[in-house]
């Protein structure tokens, strides 16, 4: 929803709020429902109504518990009977300066002001502790704004007497703690308070008349950088930018003004700030974000425009490059088909307001920011917060190449007849064992990110995953895949439980598998290390369940079809079920070699 765009109008939001949630309720568009418990240390209402329209933009129906006024200790400790009723699927603490207990003074000394520090992470570290094991869920925290005056003056900053220099600790510990916890994950309002400005989110007036920590103007600010990190947790991030080139990459039209004549570099203000957005999104691709190219141009002069010695990109920078006269929303479709994600993961830069407004009109899902003078692309893009890193594994900081190797392996199926010896031609090596802690997040990230290849499109969080590990009534398998182009890492999951009724039945409750791997025959071969892993359990027999969605029709056909599964009455109401008796099982993979 263009309203909910990075520059807010917060003004609009907080006063149209009933009415964008009522536009998002009506669109028909398929969300997945998430619990959220909102903690609070001050009043959370508004905090509450704004973040939930954020929330059903980006795909996610939440339903929200708030604890009484600044009842959230109470409640991480010693939860009430409807907030383990409600059992969320995250928890957000929303804490701020005006609930720390302690508050160094001039008068005390350095060890005084260490050990109150200390405490006051401790408290904090407790109610982490507590919700982790009562509720298994990722956990979002407030870090601590600045305060809003300096009693010391410059010094505030640098003396352990200073609150300036207090908070910056507290923050420090938090980050500290942030990077140990696997379900803990930081809401950096220190960071938005001074983008915001601090005067102006710190307003005392509102905690004065409504126990409210933060000027009410800036919650639709707050609520947008809270939604970003929900969103990347349950794997709703974008994950590629189409880009156009003239005027946006560089300044001037490379096929009339020459490459030579192109506006980047060191020369002038608007060459720099090419330059530096250039550099900017070449950042993104080192955390995983593809870049694109999206140009109506000349394919020759769009690779002299991006060959510029002034210019931070090259060519190989880019995952596909459409330089054509096709319409921009033709090009974005054909390269989400290419690369093998959905539209909806494209976010589309461009400076021509026509192009944008066609690219929304035509591709309802593709965020389309508001790009106008090159000098604010970088923090437009950024502030809008649609590549969040809640994780970055190692997969994601090769994601770009692992693409462009999928391209090679195109160009490589072109020369080959027969589609079976292209595939023995890739040289296929595969892993398929049991989950391995190494692997935890990774595997959670997965389930939250598939949505093609992905029959029954059930989430997990880390936490939980790791429970399935350890249980004996589960069979859970990862698949990883590599071939004579590269490794993809871990590309398929599988988890199987132990029928209730047939303790000879194993049901699948979970099978996905990365769309850059599709087409491989790795199903075939995960479907071989299921039964083996069923068979070593005793299982005699395979229940596959198929949960139909908007996006994995691909796979409506997988069982009966390729897999050979038989139709059975279905248990469960809205999915279609199917059996197979792995007792006389015969393997089915012949182009992988798998090691178990």
């Amino acid at each position: 929803m263009k309203e909910l765009e990075y520059p807010l109008d917060s003004g609009y939001i907080m006063k149209k709020r009933k009415a964008l949630k009522r536009r998002l309720l009506s669109s028909g568009e398929e969300r997945i429902h998430k619990r959220i418990a909102v903690l609070g240390g001050s009043t959370t209402a508004d905090i509450v109504s704004v973040l939930e329209i954020f929330l059903l933009d980006s795909g996610i129906e939440p339903e929200f518990y708030q604890c009484g006024y600044a009842q959230y200790r109470n409640e991480a400790l010693f939860p009430s009977k409807e907030l383990e009723e409600f059992a969320p699927d995250i928890v957000y603490l929303h804490t701020s300066r005006r609930n720390l207990g302690f508050v160094p003074s001039p008068k005390m000394t350095e060890e005084q002001i260490s050990g109150g520090l200390a405490e006051e992470v401790a408290g904090f570290e407790r109610l982490w502790d507590s919700l982790a094991e009562k509720f298994r869920c990722p956990i979002i925290q407030n870090n601590f704004e600045q305060p809003y005056y300096r009693l010391l003056g410059n010094s505030d900053f640098s003396d352990h007497r200073g609150q300036v220099n207090f908070t910056m600790r507290m923050n420090l510990a938090f980050a500290e703690r942030a990077q140990r916890r696997e379900d803990l994950y930081i809401n950096d309002i220190n960071w938005l308070s001074a983008a915001c400005g601090l005067e102006k989110w710190s307003a005392p007036e509102y905690w004065y008349m409504y126990k409210y920590s933060l000027n009410v103007s800036c919650i639709p600010e707050l609520c947008l950088q809270l939604a970003a990190i929900i969103r990347s947790v349950f794997g709703r991030n974008k994950k590629a930018v189409a880009l156009d080139l003239d005027n946006t990459l560089w300044g001037g039209i490379v096929g009339d003004d020459g490459a030579e004549d192109l506006v980047i570099g060191q020369e002038s203000a608007d060459a720099m700030a090419f330059y530096e957005w250039q550099s900017y999104l070449r950042s993104l691709k080192d955390i995983g974000v593809l870049l694109t190219v999206c140009s109506k141009n000349d394919e020759e002069n769009a690779l002299a425009g991006l060959n510029h010695p002034e210019g931070a990109l090259r060519p190989e920078d880019f995952t596909v490059i459409k330089a054509n006269w096709l319409p921009k929303d033709k090009n974005i479709s054909d390269m989400a088909e290419e690369i093998g994600i959905l539209p909806e993961a494209f976010v589309f830069a461009d400076d021509n307001p026509a192009e944008r407004e066609l690219v929304r009109a035509q591709l309802a899902g593709v965020r389309v920011p508001e790009l106008t003078e090159v000098t604010d692309y970088i923090r437009i893009l950024d502030r809008s917060e649609y590549f969040e890193v809640t994780s970055l594994s190692e997969d994601d900081l090769n994601r770009s190449e692992m693409y462009k190797a999928n391209a090679q392996r195109k160009i490589l199926r072109a020369g080959f007849e027969s589609y079976g010896d292209y595939l023995k031609s890739l040289e296929m090596r595969g892993e398929i064992r049991p989950f391995s802690p190494a692997y935890i997040r990774r595997i959670a990230q997965l389930t939250n990110k598939s949505n093609q290849f992905n029959l029954t499109s059930v989430r997990y969080t880390p936490a939980q995953i790791e429970e399935i590990s350890k249980s004996d009534r589960y069979v859970h398998l990862y698949g990883r895949l590599s071939d004579k182009f590269g490794d993809n890492g871990v590309v398929s999951v599988i988890i199987g439980e132990t029928d209730a009724e047939d303790p000879k039945m194993l049901d699948i409750l979970l099978w996905l598998m990365s769309c850059r791997v599709l087409k491989r025959d790795m199903e075939l071969a995960m479907l071989d290390g299921l039964v083996k892993a069923a068979r070593e359990r005793g299982f005699e027999k395979l229940t596959g369940i198929y949960i139909p969605t908007s996006k994995n029709k691909m796979v409506s056909e997988l069982y009966p079809g390729t897999l050979g599964f038989s139709p059975v009455p279905s248990r469960i109401d809205g999915a279609d079920m199917w059996e197979l008796d792995i007792r006389k099982y015969e393997n089915k993979n012949t182009v992988i070699e798998i090691a178990y």
